[in-house]
């Protein structure tokens, strides 16, 4: 038989401390001195020391698991989000259980109640529940919102305001007159706030809008808005994401329109944007900084003991032009 590994009495002998101060260290680290929880670790390390979780959630009743939960996993903004929210838990300790809600709201509300039993908390991006239901959930278990802006509950907006101003300034620079915003879904708050900020910009330089309206943010729904926004007469489009203005690139590259001269394609979260050919103008994404931020919030309130507070931290945007735009062609 194997010989046992070190315990928890192993790593507090060596370390010259407590066996609840060692099982604070993995479990709660917030309740102590960071020097103090850095020379358990490295103790630990150094003894090859390896918490046992099920004991320690039974002991306990924390599991040190967290749930992240986005719209559509396929969507290239959500996983450096996924992979910066994972990164920052590892280091709290936690592991971390994803959820694809396939932008189904009734979907989200399931998966929410059914991750409920094993996680501690979430981490609940762009969601598409009413606030009711997200408030209920809140009520359960600590939960942090991204993209999401519901008061009372923690949240990390990415504030895209200053940078579809910035893109719709630019189009009215170029010479533009005419514009289109291809809208993402109706539930996203998101959304709603870049096509208002479309809105506003273009009232403020003389420009016409039009809106049209997709029911999710794929690259075959922009590459499908095609003949429409060939049909409105807008010289340039805003695109509620960069999937969809890549959609819309390839529909306009199969009808031989051309990029800018024929319609300017200005996107939006900067995702693989100067992958895409011509290289898309765009407005810049933080979402591996949401990530990062919306888990700093949540395992800080699960150290600590505290009620979830009405935290509502913005994160600012800016357009990144590259060169799908362009004067309008005659």
């Amino acid at each position: 038989m194997p010989e046992p590994g070190p315990t928890i009495g192993d790593v507090a002998t060596a370390a010259g401390v407590s066996r609840a101060t060692v099982s604070r260290a993995f479990g709660r680290p917030g309740m102590l001195r960071q020097e103090t929880v850095e020379h358990v670790l490295t103790v630990a390390g150094r003894l090859g020391y390896t918490p046992n979780r099920v004991a320690q959630a039974l002991s306990t009743g924390r599991f040190a698991n967290l749930a992240v939960v986005v719209p559509d996993i396929a969507n290239p903004f959500f996983p450096p989000l996924i992979r910066a929210a994972q990164g920052r838990a590892d280091r709290a300790g936690f592991a971390v259980f994803l959820g694809d809600a396939d932008e189904d709201p009734e979907r989200e509300d399931v998966l929410l109640r059914q991750l409920g039993t094993q996680v501690e908390g979430f981490v609940l991006a762009s969601s598409r529940m009413t606030d009711d239901r997200i408030r209920a959930h809140a009520g359960r278990r600590p939960l942090v919102l991204v993209n999401r802006d519901v008061p009372g509950i923690p949240r990390v907006l990415i504030d895209t305001t200053r940078g579809v101003t910035e893109a719709v300034e630019h189009l009215a620079g170029l010479g533009h007159r005419a514009i289109a915003y291809l809208s993402g879904p109706a539930g996203s708050w998101s959304n709603s706030q870049r096509k208002r900020a479309v809105r506003r910009a273009a009232q403020r330089r003389g420009l016409t809008v039009q809106t049209l309206a997709a029911r999710r943010p794929t690259f075959d729904a922009g590459r499908q808005s095609v003949p429409a926004l060939l049909a409105s007469g807008a010289t340039a489009v805003v695109a509620f994401d960069d999937l969809m203005a890549q959609g819309v690139l390839a529909g306009l590259a199969e009808r031989g329109v051309a990029v800018p001269a024929g319609l300017s394609v200005v996107g939006c979260d900067d995702v693989l944007a100067a992958q895409a050919y011509p290289p898309l103008t765009t407005v810049s994404a933080r979402s591996a900084e949401a990530g990062t931020a919306a888990v700093e919030l949540l395992t800080g309130r699960l150290a600590s003991g505290a009620t979830m507070a009405d935290t509502r931290l913005l994160l600012d945007t800016a357009l990144v032009i590259r060169a799908t735009t362009g004067p309008p062609g005659h």
